[in-house]
């Protein structure tokens, strides 16, 4: 074997052949001597990479935005949303739970109109008035009504004078503001009857002379639902009276172990009343509630609460429906919730809330719904979602 491949090779003494220049080559080719020179190489063009497509959002037409509703628990701006907030906070630092009593009561009170209860027993009604005066500023009484309880028990009646020698008329506990009429149902219709001038007219009429109330005035009436032993049925005369129906229900279970803990100990109530701090006045009560009057209301509201008021006089399982009062307290409310939420209009969320509480104690089942076991607020839900809701 050659250690030197270049000494017996038979193409040594050929000439170099020329270097093929190639199209992917860098290097620059130099021409051997007496051939002629190459044409310049024609590289063909790089063609650069398409770019990525990215796809672009669509951009819609621009549409006239506004601003969602609020609703009540919301941080809503305005002198009644403010007002709102202070007092439930305060009541709060007391009164544990029932945010439907609290919300319905404060309604009713800004609406001028009056609540009932239904409720048993041991669930802080008492409390809740008493804590509500405190705040609101206004003066609050109870009455227990009993079997026994005269009209004159409530109202008044006029005592002899000694001294002066003639009749001066003794006010009886119904003259305060925030007034709790406590199991309602077991008085007899005379003292009822006694309740519904004053119910109506803030006013007590007693030997011919009216004596008038101090605005605003409350009245949250309780009743039992399970005792009926001893019990007088309240008319429809004086239930149509009521603006709301409230359902106090039992506390959760972390609610009623706040009520264990801040309510255990034996401490004076009056004292824990007196650390409230009153953030109102019964004057500023009524200023509010006039500007609440301008809240405004959707003709398309108004045709969606009429709608819904004169179904229920259609509905096949009721006997009797709504009168056309229950449509005024479900505007008057609807503008007050509004106004809670910081809005100067009223929007459908606002009826819907407040359907239930305002109807359930004006309709009457028919006799074959009563024998299956419906509910009132069952066949209510059925008869809201019959009524198509309209688009503000």
């Amino acid at each position: 074997m050659n250690d030197f491949p270049h000494e017996n090779n038979p193409n040594q003494n050929e000439p170099p052949k020329p270097r093929i220049p190639s199209q992917f080559s860098a290097e620059p080719v130099s021409p051997q001597p007496g051939q002629p020179v190459p044409p310049p190489i024609q590289r063909p063009a790089v063609q650069p990479e398409p770019p990525e497509l990215v796809e672009e959002p669509v951009l819609a037409m621009p549409v006239e935005q506004t601003a969602p509703a609020t609703s009540v628990g919301e941080k809503g701006n305005g002198p009644t949303a403010e007002l709102f907030n202070r007092v439930t906070a305060e009541v709060r630092k007391l009164f544990v739970g029932q945010d439907e009593l609290v919300l319905g009561t404060l309604v009713a009170l800004f609406s001028g109109g009056h609540v009932l209860i239904e409720s048993v027993p041991g669930l802080g009604k008492t409390l809740f008035v008493r804590t509500l005066g405190r705040v609101l500023g206004c003066k609050f009484g109870r009455i227990q009504f009993t079997a026994d309880l005269m009209p004159s028990d409530i109202t008044g009646s006029p005592l002899f004078d000694m001294k002066t020698q003639e009749f001066r008329f003794r006010p009886g506990p119904v003259f305060t503001q925030l007034l709790l009429a406590d199991e309602i149902n077991r008085s007899p219709a005379k003292t009822h009857a006694a309740l519904l001038e004053i119910m109506q007219e803030y006013r007590v009429t007693v030997d011919g002379k009216s004596h008038k109330l101090d605005p605003p005035f409350l009245v949250m009436a309780t009743q039992n639902p399970i005792e009926s032993e001893g019990t007088y049925n309240l008319p429809e005369a004086q239930l149509d009276r009521f603006m709301l129906k409230l359902v106090a229900d039992y506390p959760d279970e972390m609610q009623e172990a706040n009520i264990l803990v801040s309510h255990s100990v034996n401490r004076d109530l009056d004292r824990r009343l007196a650390e409230l701090q009153q953030v109102t006045t019964p004057e500023e009560i009524m200023a509010i509630s006039r500007q609440s009057e301008q809240v405004l209301v959707d003709p398309r509201l108004v045709d969606y609460i009429n709608k819904i008021v004169r179904q229920t006089r259609q509905w096949p399982q009721f006997y009797m429906g709504a009168s056309p009062r229950a449509g005024l307290a479900l505007m008057q409310c609807a503008r007050t919730l509004a106004a809670f939420a910081g809005r100067d209009y009223a929007v459908p969320d606002d009826v819907r809330e407040l359907i239930l509480p305002v109807l359930r104690h004006r309709v009457i089942l028919s006799a074959e719904a009563e024998v299956e076991g419906r509910s009132v607020d069952e066949l209510l839900q059925q008869l809201i979602l019959s009524v198509e809701v309209p688009r503000l």
